[in-house]
């Protein structure tokens, strides 16, 4: 999708520092996060959302690149949540599928976004 954020991130278009990256998805910190540990896992190919009929391949990556990156940031040892976010009323603000990492801190388990 030609004006996808995040299609032009995971494309190269738009420079950031990938934390893992392989062919079918890229991680990256996020731009405004609310925890201190806060990356994105963002398939490489456009997909809406997670509704939007994706492979299993593509699912499959998703979950190991969460679980580098856990290992990666040390979260994997004190604990961390992940979200997706589906369609505007359920918070979705980039309409490319991503799952948001969050950890780093001990999260409120009654908030959705790690507040």
């Amino acid at each position: 999708m030609p004006d996808c954020l995040f299609c032009k991130i995971a494309n190269g278009e738009i420079p950031t520092n990938f934390l893992y990256e392989d062919d079918l998805v890229v991680a990256f910190p996020d731009i405004n996060p609310l925890t201190p540990t806060h990356v994105l896992v963002v398939p490489k190919k456009h997909y809406e959302n997670i509704t939007d009929n994706v492979p299993a391949e593509t699912l499959a990556a998703i979950a190991h690149a969460v679980k580098v990156v856990a290992e990666q940031t040390g979260i994997d040892k004190t604990g961390f949540r992940c979200i997706t976010n589906t369609g505007d009323d359920g918070g979705q603000s980039v309409h490319h599928l991503h799952v948001h990492v969050l950890g780093g801190r001990k999260l409120d388990p009654t908030a959705g976004e790690g507040k």
